[in-house]
């Protein structure tokens, strides 16, 4: 996915916070910089470790509860939201295909011990707070309107809401979900959409820059050096080599902590940072008035999940 948009959109909510400080090391200064929180436009995504954010997972469940209890799941009226209030529902028996390559940064590897440990499988994606969780075939459907062929789109013959109960919860506190959009070939919809896009944008003409470009060369040769031929670290890093295990072969951990040490030893990420921030302040100050309209109805939403949680407690 880093190749199509800088940014896992599965894994949007998982991007921690990053405090910034001078006086660093190259090597931790360019850490620090592969990191979402670092760009302009994270001012308008969610920050999956504040208050806010945590406020706003637990009342789409509580709503999501209630829906549900609505639609004849009468065992829901006993289910402890604290126990699903960190996770996503995925149908039961799905959770064994998911892949583990890959991560949350935009630039990829960039610690050569980590990446020799662990290729290019995300390190501390067991870490994060937001996890998947299983549900019967009739209750995740019901949660998230998602059906296969033949499913009833009712349930103990009430109709299921667009999205299911996790949608409409999401609807009652976000308010009407924005018409959905295609970039990179890719439609995008839901209430961060429109800051996704604009990365994208902003992250299709850095690369035309040639400063990235000279910045891939130099990876590139860096990498030739040390046995191993791409033209760039997304093509290093999205070799479908690395997608056949759940384990990081040793070919694997070997081409990444490679990518990693010579991302560090030619500056690659501070130098094609510094090119998709130029980008990504541009477009913030050309969609700024669209920008700030999305944000002040975040900050209303989050007012309305506070609301809901507290209610509750």
């Amino acid at each position: 996915m880093r190749k199509i948009l800088p940014l896992a959109l599965t894994g949007l909510l998982a991007v921690s916070a990053c405090q910034f400080a001078g006086g660093d090391d190259p090597d931790d200064e360019a850490r620090r910089l592969n990191t979402m929180k670092s760009f302009p436009l994270s001012a308008y995504l969610p920050d999956a470790e504040s208050r806010d954010a945590k406020a706003a997972g637990t009342a789409q469940w509580i709503l999501a509860k209630q829906c549900m209890v609505r639609l004849g799941f009468t065992g829901f009226k006993t289910l402890s939201v604290r126990s699903v209030e960190s996770t996503y529902p995925v149908r039961q028996g799905a959770l064994a295909s998911s892949s583990k390559v890959g991560d949350d940064s935009p630039y990829g590897v960039d610690d050569p011990d980590l990446a020799a440990e662990h290729g290019y499988h995300d390190a501390r994606r067991d870490e994060s707070d937001t996890q998947p969780m299983e549900w019967p075939a009739d209750q995740y459907a019901a949660l998230t309107g998602s059906f296969e062929s033949g499913e009833s789109h009712r349930a103990h013959g009430n109709p299921v809401p667009e999205k299911g109960c996790m949608g409409e919860a999401l609807r009652k506190i976000y308010g009407p979900e924005p018409k959905p959009t295609k970039v990179g070939g890719i439609r995008l919809s839901g209430y961060y959409s429109l800051a996704a896009q604009y990365w994208y944008q902003a992250h299709k003409e850095a690369r035309k820059d040639r400063a990235w470009k000279k910045a891939d060369r130099e990876w590139s040769d860096c990498m030739k050096d040390k046995g191993f031929r791409y033209p760039d670290p997304d093509e290093a890093s999205t070799d479908s080599d690395w997608f056949r295990g759940d384990q990081p072969s040793a070919k694997e951990k070997k081409t990444a902590a490679a990518d990693a040490r010579c991302k560090l030893d030619t500056r690659y990420i501070q130098t094609v940072h510094a090119v998709e921030s130029r980008a990504q302040k541009t477009a913030v100050a050309r969609n700024k008035k669209a920008l700030d309209a999305r944000r002040a109805a975040d900050e209303r939403a989050m007012a309305n999940a506070r609301k809901i949680v507290d209610d509750q407690s």
